[in-house]
C-alpha cells in the first residue's frame, strides 16, 4: 500500500470552500465512470416515478399525513401507522438515493478532464428538479393530494428524466458543434413526434387525476371529467404517436439514413406497441394496480426512447485542438556586408 498523503489545513479549508474543485484537482475519472454516473441517475429517476406509482396504487399517499415529517411529532413512519406508512416513508427515502445518484453524476462530470461545463450544468439541473419536485411532492401531502399537483409532480419527473436522458447521451459524445446526419424536413418530423408525446403525457396524468386510483384510502378530490372519455382521447393521442413513429422509420429508411436514427426509431416503435398493449388489456380489465404501475414504467421508458430519437439526429464529435500555425522564418534586419564580419 502506497503512503496516505497528510491533508493540510490549507486542504482543508479548500475543500470546505469548494469541495468540487478540490475532489476534482485529485481525481480524474475513467470516461466510463462518468457514463455509469449518469445512466445511474437516469435509472434512479426512473425508479422514483415507479415507486411513487406504487404509492398511489396501494392507497398510501397520504400514509404520512404530513411534510416534512412523517406526522406531527414524528420524522419517521409509526407502527401505527401501518403498511400504508412504511410504503410512502420508503419513497420518501428513495428521493435521498436518487439525490446522492445526481451527486454522483455531477462529481463525475465536474472530475473529468478536460473539463465540460455543459455537462456539469445538466448535473445540477437534475439536482434542482429534484429539489423542486421533493417540495412539490411535500405539497401534494399538505394539500391532500390534490390531483392537479399529483399531476404537476409527474410532469416534474417526467422533465427530470428528459434532463437525465440528454447527460448520458452527451457523456458518450465530444463538444464539438453538432452536425445534423437527416435533412430538415425529418428533424420536424421528429420535433411533431417529440410534441405529441408530450401531450399524449399531460393527458395520461388526466386520466389518472379523474380515474379511480385517488391514491388514498380517504376521500380524495378527483378531477372533474369523464375519465373514460379522457381515456379515448388518450388512446387516439398514442394510435397519433405510433404513426407518426412509424412514418418516420418509413422515411428514415427511403432517404438512406445512418443506422441510428433507424434503429432507435424501430425500438420506439416497438416500446409503443407494448405500452399501447398494456394500456387497453388495464382498460378492458377495470385497471388492475399491477398493469396500471406497468403503464407507469412503459410511459417512462417511451418517453426516453423518443428523446433518443431526437437525439440520434445528429453527432457530436471530440473538438480537436487548434492546430499552431506556422512561423515563417524572418529575414535578418540587415545585410552581411552592413553587419559586418561574424
Amino acid at each position: 500500500m502506497g503512503r496516505v498523503p497528510n491533508v493540510t489545513r490549507a486542504d482543508a479549508q479548500a475543500a470546505l470552500r469548494n469541495p468540487l474543485a478540490f475532489i476534482a484537482a485529485r481525481w480524474t475519472p475513467d470516461p466510463r465512470t462518468v457514463r455509469r454516473a449518469a445512466l445511474t441517475a437516469l435509472v434512479m429517476s426512473v425508479v422514483i416515478v415507479v415507486t411513487g406509482g406504487a404509492v398511489r396504487l396501494t392507497g398510501s399517499g397520504l400514509g404520512c399525513p404530513t411534510w416534512p415529517k412523517c406526522t406531527d411529532d414524528s420524522l419517521t413512519t409509526t407502527s401505527e401507522m401501518g403498511l400504508h406508512g412504511v410504503i410512502e416513508f420508503g419513497n420518501r427515502l428513495l428521493t435521498y438515493v436518487l439525490c446522492a445518484a445526481v451527486g454522483w453524476a455531477i462529481v463525475a462530470a465536474r472530475s473529468q478532464k478536460p473539463y465540460r461545463r455543459s455537462l456539469t450544468l445538466l448535473g445540477w439541473t437534475q439536482f434542482w428538479v429534484v429539489m423542486g419536485n421533493a417540495v412539490l411532492g411535500g405539497i401534494v401531502v399538505l394539500v391532500g393530494l390534490n390531483p392537479y399537483t399529483v399531476a404537476a409532480h409527474f410532469l416534474l419527473s417526467s422533465a427530470l428524466i428528459a434532463v437525465a436522458t440528454v447527460m448520458w447521451q452527451r457523456t458518450r459524445e465530444g463538444d464539438a458543434e453538432p452536425r445534423p446526419l437527416v435533412g430538415k424536413a425529418v428533424t420536424q418530423l421528429v420535433w411533431f413526434l417529440v410534441a405529441a408525446s408530450v401531450l399524449l403525457i399531460a393527458v395520461g396524468t388526466v386520466v389518472t387525476g379523474a380515474g379511480p386510483h385517488a391514491g388514498d384510502s380517504s376521500e380524495v378530490a378527483r378531477m372533474p371529467v369523464d375519465w373514460e372519455a379522457v381515456a379515448k382521447l388518450h388512446a387516439v393521442l398514442a394510435w397519433i404517436v405510433v404513426t407518426l413513429t412509424f412514418a418516420l422509420w418509413f422515411v428514415l429508411k427511403a432517404v438512406d439514413a445512418p443506422k441510428g436514427p433507424p434503429a432507435r426509431t424501430r425500438e420506439l416503435f416497438l416500446i409503443l406497441l407494448a405500452q399501447g398493449l398494456i394500456g387497453y388489456v388495464q382498460y378492458f380489465t377495470d385497471l388492475p394496480e399491477v398493469l396500471v404501475g406497468a403503464h407507469m414504467f412503459g410511459s417512462c421508458v417511451m418517453w426516453i426512447w423518443v428523446l433518443r430519437v431526437l437525439l440520434s439526429l445528429r453527432e457530436r464529435p471530440e473538438e480537436t485542438a487548434p492546430q499552431p500555425s506556422p512561423v515563417l522564418a524572418q529575414e535578418p534586419a540587415t545585410s552581411a556586408s552592413i553587419a559586418g564580419p561574424r
